[in-house]
């Protein structure tokens, strides 16, 4: 089963907690006062906040190289506040990074604490920071989280400047969608800042503190609903116009200017998508204000999730076009051709004119000579020119001619063009289907969406059980396949995935029919495969035969499976 590993421990901060929530804030505020210190501290190690020197509560004098559970060791406090602190770690038994925050179990807090890290922990869904161990031992409690150390902070993002518009609905999509999904659960969020959240170096978002941020904090809420839904619309306020939609400042943002209200971002910045701008406002609205272009606000994660669904989807921008340098004279461009002398005029050099060749009698007869061997040579090549075109003559039925399929000889060098999927199936030779209705999630644009197996008991290998899961895809045309790029939801030990060339776009070709034309085996999150040399065919399948051990989550139980959330094929 695959490592995980995590990327920021989150850390405590009462900036910017007011605006986002202030209903909530105002009545489950702990009343704790806290020096702030900025010194030596990382963006990506801090949730976007600050440490505090200074605490209300003792906390735990831990040190680094201190060992918990004789398992995890303590690297580097990153936050030290109210008598809790978070530290990055190493798990050694697993030989990977992980976060720990740390208080006293007689704190006030504890046993919130614990109850929202094991709540979290079940839920198990991909996009959140996973939880992995919460323990009461030794008058301390602690919780075990990931540790992504190829994921950036929102926080850092926004400090490079707004996002485009793809990457912004990308944003509030996937987060929506998300924590739609943890309140289904129920568990809530309540510290959504952009700290909380972190793009991963594929451009899937990932939140963490689900639950545990809040109560480290003693944070609740009446409305917990409203005030993620909030959050969200925030966060992508913020990324339309690198500005914090409040009057404070907050998460090196600048908040708007004081008694103008909530205004929408496309009166911020010139140029912020329509849409975007309307549901940013749709989220923010509330206490008795009305969403821009008078839609109706979204008060659930879940009802911004469908109006995001509902908005055109945007395209991600056209690469930017650099203008080749300016042309470069040559050396012998630069020269005097063409152009008039600069310095003293030379006088012109003495030519020597020969005497006219071949004039004599013997000159004469040599000319002749020459002239009549290539007069005899031009007919001999044409003489044989007609004889080959006689003996290649395809109605004569002796002869024999090559006729390579498609005017095609089997050689082509790859374009590296990306071909388009014009439809696709789900291949089931045995009649066990597993998601048929979700094959389109895999060419849809959209790595957020996808189809999934079922969850299988034994493996990485399914044989003899079953011999494999995969989709038949259909281009427009007949095309020549060099390589294809495969998506997948869960890493670890191990994923087989082949490429196939088949002859139709059918559920049940036998497998034996297809040509084998690419086969990898990966522990990551995609699969990338390679034909020895490009292959022309209309239908193609992904074929995958190995699959990597994986948690349960909110559609299937722990076991082997896998699923592919973009394919692509290029010529």
């Amino acid at each position: 089963m695959a490592e995980r590993s995590t990327a920021a421990v989150d850390v405590a901060d009462n900036s910017g907690d007011e605006p986002l929530a202030a209903k909530a804030d105002e009545a489950t505020t702990d009343g704790t006062a806290e020096a702030q210190d900025t010194t030596g501290t990382k963006p990506q190690d801090t949730d976007g906040e600050r440490i505090s020197i200074e605490a209300t509560l003792p906390t735990p004098d831990l040190h680094s190289g201190h060992k918990l559970a004789r398992r995890y060791r303590l690297e580097e406090c990153v936050t030290r506040l109210d008598g809790f602190s978070s530290w990055r770690a190493v798990d050694e038994k697993l030989r990977r990074a992980v976060g720990v925050h740390l208080l006293p179990a007689d704190h006030p807090r504890a046993r919130s604490v614990l109850a929202a890290a094991r709540s979290s922990a079940l839920l198990g869904d991909p996009r959140f920071v996973q939880v992995l161990d919460a323990v009461e031992e030794d008058d301390l409690v602690y919780v075990v989280h990931e540790w992504l150390p190829d994921a950036t902070e929102l926080t850092s993002l926004l400090a490079a400047g707004p996002m485009d518009a793809h990457d912004a609905y990308q944003l509030v999509s996937q987060v929506s969608q998300a924590m739609a999904a943890a309140h289904r659960e129920g568990l809530a969020h309540l510290r959504l800042t952009p700290g909380a959240v972190l793009r991963s170096s594929t451009g899937q978002y990932r939140i963490r503190g689900l639950a545990v941020n809040a109560a480290l904090r003693g944070i609740t809420s009446d409305g917990p609903q409203r005030a993620d839904t909030e959050a969200i619309g925030a966060l992508l306020y913020a990324a339309l116009t690198q500005r914090w939609p409040y009057e404070t400042d907050a998460y090196g943002l600048s908040g708007l200017p004081k008694g103008v209200g909530l205004i929408a971002p496309d009166q911020v910045r010139a140029g912020v998508h329509r849409g975007l701008s309307e549901l940013a406002m749709r989220a923010l609205a509330n206490d008795g204000a009305t969403a821009s272009r008078q839609e109706q606000p979204c008060t659930t994660p879940d009802e911004l999730a469908k109006a995001v669904a509902a908005t055109p989807r945007i395209r991600p921008p056209e690469p930017a076009f650099t203008a080749p340098p300016e042309y470069q004279r040559t050396t012998y461009q630069q020269g005097s051709y063409g152009r008039p002398p600069t310095g003293p005029i030379a006088a012109p050099p003495t030519v020597v004119v020969p005497p006219a060749p071949l004039q004599s009698r013997t000159g004469k007869a040599l000319k002749w000579a020459v002239s009549a061997l290539l007069i005899a040579a031009l007919g001999l090549g044409s003489w044989q020119l007609a004889e080959t075109l006689l003996d290649n003559d395809p109605s004569d039925p002796g002869s024999t001619q090559t006729n390579p399929k498609n005017g095609d000889d089997g050689k082509k060098e790859p374009t590296g063009q990306l071909l388009t999927v014009k439809d696709a199936v789900e291949y089931f030779p045995d009649g066990k289907a597993q998601h048929p209705d979700d094959v389109h999630l895999t060419y849809d644009g959209d790595s957020a969406t996808y189809w999934r197996s079922k969850s299988f008991i034994d493996g990485p290998k399914l044989a003899p059980f079953k011999q494999g899961v995969g989709i038949v895809y259909e281009l427009h045309s007949a095309q020549f396949i060099s390589s294809a790029s495969v998506g997948l939801q869960f890493g670890g030990d191990h994923t087989t995935a082949s490429l196939y060339a088949a002859d139709s776009l059918n559920s049940s070709t036998p497998l034996t029919s297809m040509k084998k034309i690419a086969t990898t085996e990966t522990i990551g999150t995609e699969a990338k495969l390679q034909t020895k040399s490009p292959v022309k065919t209309r239908f193609v399948l992904v074929w995958i035969t190995d699959m990597p051990k994986s948690p349960a989550d909110r559609y299937s139980g722990a076991g082997y499976k896998q699923a592919i959330t973009d394919v692509k094929f290029m010529g």
